[in-house]
Formats: structure tokens, C-alpha cells, sequence
């Protein structure tokens, strides 16, 4: 990982083809545009941004803007052969040693039609998800439960540690990138559209009807993981909405719905090499207003392997038997920091550097 910042200000200025309205998509056989292959959402751009940061920039505010990247710093901070007298360890967090070896979230931010985007988030104008009263109460709430009976056993660890669906809502509703494995595959057929998420393997189903009227959802006692989907095409973009996601799901992440909550996806092929990512939350419960997101999903040669998550992996085992040994000592059971976070500060680039 030599140079990573000379290769983070390559990445920014050769960005993707420019957005084409006149673009016109190769077709499947019954006429419709032909969304399949592998494409990947990552880059460095978030959900949303800070108030103070510009949707769109200029390649060299690209550069300035992630010289101060967390990711980019932990990936210099690592560069080179290992120093044990390098200080990396001073905090004694364990966690880091989940480090760059394991990660891949990119080096730039994302190209969006013919922009580079800092945020997914386009309304509204000020970058910030508009979560509600409710939707605040309802993460705390969340956030405490877990905590709560997070280690009282298998059903209780988080649902990515239990392997049941993606990490940080790579597979949606409104699927978002994260720290590795940000690879879809789509397979379409006149029916209905399968998108593969590489992260944990969870694989969406969505029928196609004939038309938004024909469209219809499972009966409302039904909560899939990832929601209930259905989709159908308007012109050249497939617009795909969900509902009813599953409670265990809704109230985590940084997309939380309601029951009354409704995100709705739409896929445009922009170019040969990227297809247009949009969607939008309808939310009244959650949200103090409609939100909308924009994303590229650009396209990948290669393919996408199995993500094995509980093959071979004593994780688990080693979770709970851990928490026994502490519940014995008479002594608290918490997370660590992980890589970031308060009592985690980014690593800075080594000395010299």
C-alpha cells in the first residue's frame, strides 16, 4: 500500500464518464434496459455530510478533503513494513487489529453524474438526514437494548454478527457501501430482478409488474429482512419500493423506517460502465420531511464470490465464552471502541511521513 495519498489524488481526478441524458442502454430481449453484471458503490462518499461541506467539489478540494480521511489515515499509518516501536498500539485498543489489511472502502469519493459527491444525501440541501424526535428515541432505544442483552446469547448478538443480514445496510433498503465486499450482482429476467449483495450474501428478490397499479406487496403481517419489495418500469428506470421492513432491522443503521416508512429505488443505466442509484424516504413518523439520495453503482469485471460468514468462523463461541469469563470476574461486558469512535482517535501518519 505504497503512496496511498499520491494513489487517493490519482483517484479523485480520473473520475467516471461525465452523465449522459442521450445515453442509450443496451436492452434485454423483451426491450427493457439490461441491468445486469457486477457493480460497486465503493467509495469514501457517506450517507449524509457536515453542514459545512459542499455536495459537489473540485478534484483538489477532493484531495484536501480526504487528506484527513479516517480510512486514508489508517491506511498510512500502517504503510511499509511493521514497527513494533511505532506507537500504533499506545491506546491499547485491540480492535485495531481489524486494520487495513481486512478493509477495502476505497480511496476517492464518488462520481455522480460527471460530480464528485461528497454525501449520497442530495435533499435536503443541508446534507443532514432529518431524523425526527421519534426517530432519534427510537436509535436510543435501540442502541440500549442491545446493549442490554447483547451477550446473553446467540439471539441476542447483533443481527451481522449473527451472519442474517449485510453490515452498515449494504443491502437496503437503500443500499449503502461500507468497509468492504461492496459488490452487487443483478440477474434479470421480464419477471422479476435478483441484486446478489456480496456483504453476507443476502440476495433480494423483487418481482416486476406490468405497472405501478399492478404492483402489489405481501399481506402487511409479512416483514421480510431487507422489506418487502416490488418493482415495475417507468420509461428506461426500474423503480423498485419496499415497506414492512423487518422491526429486528427498521430501527437500526443509519436508514430507519417505520411502519408508515416507505423507500422507494430507482435504477437508470447512465453509461456502459455505471448505472444511476436513486432513492427516496417517505417517512412521517421517522423523519420531519421526505429525503432523497443519490449514488453511482459502477461496474466491476470481476465476480463476486461466496461470503461464507459462520463457515469456520468460532466468533460466536468465542463472544459468549468470553462474556461468561467476565460475567465470573464480576466484571462488565461491553464493546470495544472498534477502530474509531471516542476512546479510539484515527492514527495518525507515522513521523517523516
Amino acid at each position: 500500500m505504497k503512496n496511498l495519498a499520491a494513489v487517493c489524488a490519482l483517484a479523485v481526478v480520473v473520475a467516471a464518464p461525465a452523465f449522459a441524458q442521450s445515453y442509450s442502454p443496451p436492452r434485454t430481449p423483451d426491450g427493457r434496459p439490461d441491468l445486469q453484471g457486477v457493480w460497486s458503490n465503493q467509495s469514501l462518499t457517506n450517507l449524509g455530510r457536515a453542514p459545512s461541506m459542499k455536495l459537489s467539489v473540485t478534484p483538489d478540494e477532493a484531495t484536501s478533503l480526504l487528506k484527513n480521511n479516517p480510512w486514508i489515515l489508517l491506511a498510512q499509518s500502517e504503510e511499509g513494513a511493521s514497527n513494533l516501536e511505532d506507537g500504533l498500539l499506545e491506546d491499547k485498543n485491540s480492535d485495531r487489529g481489524y486494520n487495513t489489511f481486512w478493509i477495502d472502502p476505497g480511496v476517492s469519493f464518488a462520481t455522480v453524474k460527471g460530480e464528485l459527491r461528497t454525501s449520497w444525501l442530495v435533499e435536503p440541501a443541508d446534507g443532514r438526514v432529518p431524523v425526527s424526535a421519534a426517530g432519534q428515541k427510537a436509535r436510543v432505544d435501540a442502541g440500549a437494548r442491545k446493549r442490554a442483552t447483547m451477550y446473553e446469547g446467540p439471539e441476542t448478538l447483533p443481527i451481522a454478527e449473527r451472519c442474517l443480514i449485510g453490515f452498515t445496510g449494504a443491502g437496503g433498503p437503500g443500499m449503502l457501501n461500507t468497509i468492504y465486499n461492496n459488490n452487487y450482482q443483478i440477474v434479470q429476467t421480464r419477471d422479476a430482478i435478483m441484486i446478489l449483495v456480496e456483504m453476507v450474501h443476502d440476495a433480494r428478490i423483487i418481482p416486476i409488474a406490468a405497472s405501478k397499479a399492478e404492483a402489489r406487496h405481501k399481506p402487511g403481517v409479512i416483514k421480510p429482512w431487507l422489506g418487502d419489495s416490488v418493482g415495475w418500469w417507468e420509461g428506461d428506470t426500474l423503480v423498485v419500493e419496499t415497506i414492512n421492513v423487518k422491526p429486528e432491522q427498521a430501527d437500526q443503521g443509519q436508514i430507519i423506517l417505520s411502519e408508515k416508512g416507505k423507500l422507494t429505488e430507482r435504477f437508470s443505466r447512465a453509461s456502459d460502465g455505471q448505472i444511476l442509484y436513486e432513492f427516496v424516504v417517505e417517512d412521517p413518523v421517522y423523519y420531519t420531511q421526505t429525503w432523497r439520495a443519490e449514488m453511482s453503482l459502477n461496474k466491476r469485471e470481476e465476480s463476486v464470490y461466496e461470503y461464507a460468514c459462520h463457515e469456520g468462523n468460532y466468533a460466536m463461541q468465542g463472544i459468549l465464552g468470553g462474556a461468561r469469563i467476565l460475567e465470573a470476574q464480576g466484571r462488565e461486558n461491553k464493546q470495544g471502541p472498534g477502530i474509531f469512535g471516542p476512546n479510539a482517535p484515527p492514527p495518525k501518519p507515522r513521523a517523516g511521513e
